[in-house]
């Protein structure tokens, strides 16, 4: 059986963040539109989460059936699941680098932490469950600074996706399918403009 540590997780996702880290600092020094900084940090993201849920827990987990994946990992000697992955790399970006943040939310969280709690995220999430192939932006300000503000749809992209969000016992939806919306994935840039 495999064994994975959050440590070792975590680790994994350094690499990602430090290039995510330096090219958010690198392109706002040279100009380039925040709109455009968030597409390309949504671009590394979705494809790490991408991969992630087919080529690590969708193959082992469904089909050569080797581990399985779990929200309690560390106890039952499981995969994290992508949510969770995803959850380790924004703690580790909020803990090397302030150019931007971002989370995972939905207007149906398994986990209440993960609802919208500002205006700008409650109607990016309405707009991209209707529009998932288009972006949501907004000018925020949160504590007296200015953040540029994108939610991008979070797409069921695997079987497995909807399959656990429907299986969940706190999922206040139970209706998903491959390809559907679940959530968002709300990146924040500080404006210094």
């Amino acid at each position: 059986m495999i064994k994975f540590s959050k440590s070792a997780v975590v680790a994994v996702l350094s690499g990602a963040v430090v290039l995510c880290a330096g090219a958010a600092a690198a392109v706002n020094a040279k100009g380039v539109a925040y709109e455009d900084v968030a597409d390309m940090l949504i671009a590394v993201m979705v494809a790490d989460r991408t991969v992630y849920t087919k080529q690590v827990v969708g193959r082992l987990t469904t089909k050569d059936k080797v581990i399985t994946a779990s929200e309690h990992f560390e106890d039952n000697k499981a995969l994290p699941l992508p949510a969770q992955m995803f959850r380790f790399g924004a703690e580790m970006v909020a803990d090397k680098t302030d150019k931007f943040s971002y989370s995972l939310l939905s207007l149906w969280p398994i986990n209440k932490q993960n609802a919208p709690r500002t205006d700008a995220e409650k109607a990016g999430l309405e707009f991209v469950s209707k529009n998932k192939d288009e972006k949501y932006t907004a000018v925020e300000e949160l504590g007296g600074k200015k953040y540029f503000t994108a939610v991008y749809a979070d797409v069921a992209v695997a079987p497995v996706c909807a399959s656990c969000h429907n299986g969940h016992k706190d999922s206040p939806r139970t209706d998903f399918k491959l390809g559907d919306v679940l959530g968002g994935v709300v990146i924040r840039i500080p404006m210094t403009e």
